[in-house]
C-alpha cells in the first residue's frame, strides 16, 4: 500500500513498527545470507490460516525504496481504498493470464510471488492478485519526521471532511514506470466516472503537502490501481499487450464499450508508518 507512490515505491518504512529490521551478520565460519526464493505455491494456503492473503501478506518480500530510510522519519501516504467486485474479478483474471503468458515477469502487486505460479489454479489466481484492498493514491508516498505526523493528519481531515458519494469507473488498462524506472506496473485507470472528484481531493492533498514542504503530486495526475508489477522498465512489451487487450473493448467511435468495473468511493486513508488514519467518510446526498 505506493504508487504514484513517489511514485511506484515502497510505502513502507523500517520504522513501521518503530524498530528496524533484524541485521544478519556473517562471519568467515557461517556462509553469508541469501535471499529467500518465493514461497512454495503448495503453501499459497496453509492449514489454520485466513486464506492465501493472510499467507502472502507475512511474506512480502525485498522492495526497492522510492527514498533512503533515515532514523526518526516515517513514510506517509494518502489514498482511497478500493475492492474489486466479485463479479468482474474472474473477467480481469482471464486478462493476467494472457498478460502473464506474454510477459512472464509479473509478479503480485505488493509480493513477491510471480503470477506464473498462480496460472494453474484459478482461485488462487482470484484470491491472490485480485481479493485484497487496493489504493488509488492522492499524494506521493514520502518521508515526513515525527512532529509533523499530528498537523498533517489534521490538515488533511479539515480539507477533505466534506465529502459526498460518488462512483468510479474504471475502464482502462494501463502501463506505468516508477520515477527512476525501476519498476513497472499493469494497473486499471479511472479515466471517465469518479476523475473529477478524485482530482478535487489530490489538490487538496497538495496544499496540505506544500504547508509542509513536501513534493506534491504530478501536475496532470491519472487516478488509477495497480494489479501487478516487473523489475525494470518493461513498459513497451507490456503496453503492447494492453493495447491488444483494450482493441477489444471498443466499440465503433473508438470508446471503450463499458467500464471494467466500478466501485464506491468509501473514505480517504492516511497511512503513517505503521497508523493508519480515516480522514474522511463519504456523506449522503
Amino acid at each position: 500500500m505506493d504508487a504514484l507512490i513517489a511514485s511506484y515505491g515502497d510505502t513502507s518504512s523500517d520504522l513501521e513498527s518503530n524498530s528496524q529490521l533484524p541485521i544478519v551478520v556473517s562471519d568467515n565460519r557461517s556462509p553469508p545470507a541469501t535471499a529467500l526464493p518465493p514461497p512454495p505455491i503448495d503453501l499459497l494456503n496453509p492449514p489454520n490460516t485466513l486464506g492465501t492473503f493472510d499467507y502472502l501478506k507475512r511474506n512480502k518480500g525485498t522492495r526497492i525504496r522510492s527514498f533512503p530510510h533515515i532514523e526518526g522519519n516515517y513514510a506517509l501516504h494518502v489514498y482511497i481504498p478500493v475492492f474489486i467486485p466479485s463479479e468482474r474479478k474472474k473477467e480481469l483474471a482471464q486478462f493476467l493470464k494472457k498478460a502473464t503468458s506474454l510477459v512472464p515477469g509479473l509478479h503480485v502487486v505488493d509480493i513477491d510471488v510471480p503470477l506464473l505460479m498462480l496460472l494453474k489454479d484459478e482461485e488462487q489466481l482470484v484470491q491472490a492478485a485480485l481479493g485484497r484492498e487496493f489504493h488509488i493514491s492522492l499524494g506521493r508516498t514520502v518521508p515526513i519526521r515525527v512532529h509533523q505526523i499530528d498537523s498533517v493528519v489534521a490538515m488533511l481531515r479539515q480539507k477533505l471532511q466534506f465529502q459526498k458519494r460518488y462512483l468510479i469507473n474504471f475502464n482502462k488498462w494501463e502501463v506505468f514506470v516508477n520515477d527512476d524506472k525501476t519498476r513497472t506496473f499493469l494497473s486499471v485507470e479511472s479515466t471517465t466516472g469518479g476523475l473529477t472528484e478524485i482530482t478535487k481531493q489530490i489538490q487538496a492533498v497538495n496544499e496540505v503537502y506544500r504547508l509542509h514542504n513536501l513534493p506534491e503530486f504530478y501536475k496532470d495526475p491519472r487516478p488509477h490501481i495497480s494489479i501487478a508489477w516487473a523489475v525494470g522498465d518493461i513498459s513497451q512489451s507490456l503496453k503492447r499487450v494492453v493495447e491488444g487487450e483494450m482493441k477489444t473493448h471498443l466499440n465503433v467511435g473508438g470508446l471503450p464499450m463499458r467500464c471494467m468495473f466500478m466501485c464506491k468511493f468509501s473514505n480517504v486513508v492516511c497511512k503513517v508508518g505503521n497508523k493508519t488514519y480515516n480522514i474522511c467518510g463519504s456523506q449522503g446526498q
